[in-house]
């Protein structure tokens, strides 16, 4: 994080997320391969010159428990044959200005790559939440492999399509395959900074978080990639946010992270090629606060907008921490090549900190708004 001198504003002083001593995973971050453009007034707003679209990926996470070479899933993106999805998906799909595009299931991807899906090398898949564009092709898993779900799933959607013609969900995804529903209310929980968590390996090194709001169920995960207790210099963590934020512009800058007197490296290179300077985008924000995000979740998105807030700003407080790296689920400056993240299956991202991954992403997103800057002259 930036000095306060480095910030357009004083920043405010975020709540010790204490996390709890634990052991390290390997974390491989995915590109499914899934391309997804919508229109940004369906998730968000106000309007910003020059952005009508998210053109975005959609992201899945291979974790690894050192000690036994267990291997999860976190979310996987859309799935091959995204135009069989039920009635009830395909009437949002459908709608003018969303298109999608992908070339392989997680699955194949995996498989191609020297980890045995077929014969059995995945533990499980987490749903972040039921959305298409997180719950892949599951049956592309042996019966083996467990489907974890934040708790209302099966309340709400099951039985699945085409048993029940409204419900979102596949049956088929479900079918002779072990479903676990997470409830907080009920699961032995730790605190983890202010989100309640289920420690999976019950070592430290992976919590499902609960976050809800944006979707029934919705939950996020926090990954330790280094760790004092195995030697390492301190302990960093990469934090899965699914869809808590679309864009990063909806959770920053924030009163814990203002915007930067100066952005390195720069957004806006056709003007500015190194770095740039904060009060551009200032001018720009729509309500002219270095302190608040450019977006707002809409009120009739969510599946609970209070709760879709309190998610988020819990989220800000970990994106402010130094040893904390936050990846969205469909942020496309995790694939800039200015960035240079290795994704699956070159490299994992344990040595995110030191390659400065996290503040080479933090305002990359800024990028989409260089329209709206050139229109008001800079």
């Amino acid at each position: 994080m930036p000095s306060t001198g480095d910030t357009l504003h004083p920043a405010k002083a975020a709540p010790p997320l204490n996390i709890p001593a634990g052991n390290a995973v390997r974390v491989k971050v995915i590109d499914s391969t899934s391309r997804i453009k919508a229109p940004v007034a369906f998730f968000m707003g106000p309007t910003i010159a020059g952005h009508p679209h998210l053109n975005v990926p959609a992201f899945s996470f291979l974790i690894e428990q050192k000690s036994s070479s267990r291997k999860i899933l976190f979310d996987l993106g859309l799935r091959k044959d995204w135009q069989s999805h039920p009635p009830a998906v395909q009437a949002i799909i459908s709608e003018p200005g969303w298109e999608m595009s992908i070339e392989k299931n997680v699955a194949e991807i995996l498989q191609e790559n020297g980890v045995d899906v077929a014969g059995g090398a995945i533990e499980a898949v987490i749903w972040s939440h039921w959305h298409f564009d997180h719950t892949g092709d599951v049956t592309t898993f042996p019966h083996g492999t467990k489907l974890i779900t934040g708790h209302g799933v099966r309340d709400a959607f099951l039985p699945g399509y085409p048993q029940n013609p409204s419900s979102p969900l596949f049956e088929a995804d479900f079918a002779g395959r072990e479903h676990v529903e997470i409830d907080f209310d009920s699961a032995d929980t730790v605190q983890v900074g202010s989100f309640r968590a289920v420690d999976f390996f019950n070592d430290g090194s992976f919590y499902i978080l609960d976050a809800p709001g944006h979707a029934l169920g919705h939950v996020c995960g926090l990954a330790r990639v280094t760790s004092t207790k195995e030697g390492d210099v301190e302990d960093t963590f990469i934090f899965m946010g699914a869809d808590t934020c679309h864009h990063g512009g909806e959770f920053r800058p924030s009163e814990y992270m203002p915007l930067p007197a100066e952005i390195r490296p720069s957004p806006f290179v056709k003007k500015y090629p190194s770095s740039c300077p904060g009060h551009i985008f200032e001018a720009i924000h729509p309500i002219k606060k270095g302190t608040e995000p450019y977006y707002h979740i809409h009120d009739g998105l969510p599946h609970s907008k209070e709760l879709a807030d309190i998610s988020c700003e819990r989220m800000q407080q970990f994106d402010i921490a130094e040893n904390v790296f936050v990846i969205i689920a469909h942020d496309d400056s995790i694939l800039d090549p200015s960035v240079g993240i290795t994704t699956f299956p070159r490299g994992d991202l344990k040595n995110w900190k030191a390659e400065n991954h996290a503040n080479k992403v933090r305002w990359t997103f800024l990028k989409d708004f260089t329209q709206a800057v050139e229109e008001v002259g800079y």
